[in-house]
């Protein structure tokens, strides 16, 4: 259970957070152990909208689990038990309630005996990778923790500028897209019906292109409102598939695998990511099967996934693992799987692993970069062509007129 508390510290000054106990005696005496001299404690309210609220806020973005990852790792390697580590970190993060939440939880859980793993395993605060808490399970154990933590800070931060940079690049041209329709929907809704009707009054003959505008105009003003609510309810719809219905998602994501130059995009930055953690795991000592499975729960796509699930499963059967893939039901990139043969072969698997998430990294990159080029000439004109195409059905009738 989670309790929340206000109080006072050893310093004498006011501190307010949550805490992990069985009980409400246990939470006391957790805050007592802690030197907190609490004021108020209650247990954390779950209300549906409090839930809602803090399930949002249950989760570390990429960035913020990269940077402490790092921190961690710089303070372990200049000689500083875990500990007081996370007792260092958690005096750069008074400001982020989330982040020094869920370092106290952590601490007190070291305190009772707990290995670092089992206190991340244990605790409730935030919702940690599966793949991150078994590296550092395995890291542990091995007496390698500070260098995983860092090869897990630079993955988690390559994954972050990756998704910054499309979003980023992505953010003109949704831009682009949304002013073009909302100035096309204006043009048609409330410009076009004005122009028609001096048409209207002179009883002309309207060419078809211009009957066809005035026909779009004609049903955007009349039925908005049930087009924007079908458009919502099919966003919506759609949304609810991919979240609770596996063999619909399964369906969109094996679409996507097939849709030209960008399902190549979405396939190499899939075998990037699997390729990236998969090395990482493999140097930090997690078993062969135990990697795959656990680097192919962090893929997005269902497909991919799946196949490198039930691969890792034949490789349990004998077989081997590049073999497993290339026998799978979706064809993945010849490169991977001979790449991944040569080092079975030469037993320098985790190596090759890195060079083609390298690899892969690179060329997702220059495709993305190329799109990207080509992307805003041809919205420019897209929306020229729109616009164009409006006026010259308003215009075909004029001119019309002065020819007669």
């Amino acid at each position: 259970m989670v309790y929340k508390y206000k109080g006072l510290d050893v310093k004498g000054e006011k501190c307010r957070g949550v805490i992990e106990a069985s009980d409400l005696e246990d939470a006391k005496k957790r805050l007592r152990s802690k030197q907190i001299y609490y004021t108020s404690i209650s247990e954390r309210s779950e209300t549906r909208l409090a839930t809602f609220t803090l399930s949002r806020r249950k989760n570390f973005t990429p960035q913020e689990l990269a940077t402490l990852s790092r921190d961690l790792s710089i303070y372990i390697k200049a000689g500083i038990s875990i500990v007081n580590a996370l007792k260092l970190a958690k005096n750069q993060y008074k400001k982020n309630r989330k982040v020094s939440n869920f370092l106290n939880t952590v601490m007190t859980l070291l305190d009772e005996g707990k290995s670092f793993y089992q206190a991340l395993e244990t605790q409730s605060i935030i919702k940690l990778p599966e793949f991150y808490k078994q590296s550092i399970k395995v890291s542990e154990d091995s007496g390698i923790l500070q260098e995983v933590l860092l090869e897990l800070s630079l993955f988690l931060k390559e994954q972050a500028r990756i998704d910054k940079q499309i979003k980023g690049a992505f953010a003109y041209p949704m831009f682009i897209i949304i002013v073009s329709l909302f100035m096309v929907g204006f043009m048609i809704a409330y410009v076009v019906p004005k122009i028609t009707g001096i048409f209207d009054q002179l009883d002309q003959e309207l060419p078809g292109i211009t009957q066809f505008v005035i026909l779009i105009g004609d049903i955007l003003t009349a039925h908005y409102a049930a087009i924007g609510i079908a458009i919502i309810a099919v966003i919506t719809l759609y949304t609810t598939l991919m979240k609770m219905h596996s063999k619909f998602r399964y369906a969109v994501h094996r679409a996507q695998l097939s849709l030209p130059f960008f399902g190549s995009i979405i396939q190499t930055s899939e075998l990037g990511r699997f390729s990236y953690i998969s090395s990482v795991l493999l140097r930090s000592g997690v078993p062969f099967v135990q990697t795959t499975n656990l680097a192919a729960n962090i893929l997005n796509n269902d497909v991919l996934k799946k196949q490198f699930v039930d691969a890792s499963k034949k490789v349990v059967e004998g077989s081997k693992f590049s073999s497993a893939i290339h026998k799978g039901s979706f064809e993945i990139d010849s490169t991977f799987t001979q790449a991944i043969a040569l080092g079975e072969e030469t037993s320098e698997v985790p190596a090759i692993l890195n060079n083609l998430s390298e690899l892969y990294f690179e060329d997702n990159r220059d495709k993305i970069d190329m799109v990207l080029s080509l992307l805003e000439p041809i919205l420019m004109l897209f929306v020229g062509g729109m616009i164009g195409f409006i006026v010259t059905a308003m215009l075909l009738p004029i001119f019309s007129m002065n020819i007669g």
